[in-house]
């Protein structure tokens, strides 16, 4: 669907901080032990530039960036603020019960992952439904650390260094 189609509307800059603000877990569904995948790329992030307590969900992992993965949401030891999704859009609804059966609030889903009527569905149950952001790259851009490419500068200033 092009964006010009669509008619679900998340939340927007404000709200999407303020979740990021309130959040004290966040679950990555989908994590992979692969670096070469943007799930493991997310969770790097998180771990390195938060203070996220951050639980992986992948029933096929035993173990991403040395923590233990978890097989699906209900085996995780509490309740994440947000669930943050790398699934194929078909699997997004599936994913929304997940989230409303162990009581979790808000669920992200990932960059180019969109499926509008799992959107309204999503919001139906009560959840609060992000879909088509990257939790890093927001969460970089509200704690000044995106660069115009999404990688983290690591500079604090926006004034350019004289060379």
């Amino acid at each position: 669907m092009l964006k010009k189609q669509r008619t679900w509307v998340g939340p927007d800059a404000k709200e999407r901080l303020a979740i990021l603000r309130k959040a004290k877990s966040v679950a990555i569904v989908g994590a992979s032990p692969n670096p070469k995948r943007s799930s493991y790329f997310v969770a790097t992030y998180l771990s390195q530039s938060s203070d996220y307590r951050l639980y992986f969900v992948n029933p096929n992992a035993g173990t991403i960036l040395g923590q233990k993965a978890y097989a699906s949401l209900a085996d995780l030891p509490e309740v994440p603020d947000i669930v943050d999704v790398f699934r194929k859009p078909a699997d997004i609804p599936a994913v929304i019960d997940d989230v409303v059966a162990i009581g979790a609030t808000t669920i992200w889903v990932q960059l180019g992952i969109w499926n509008e009527q799992a959107a309204y569905y999503g919001e139906e149950k009560g959840l609060t439904v992000v879909m088509d952001r990257c939790i890093k790259v927001e969460h970089a851009r509200f704690h000044g650390g995106l660069h115009l490419l999404g990688f983290d500068t690591g500079q604090i200033t926006s004034r350019k260094t004289i060379r």
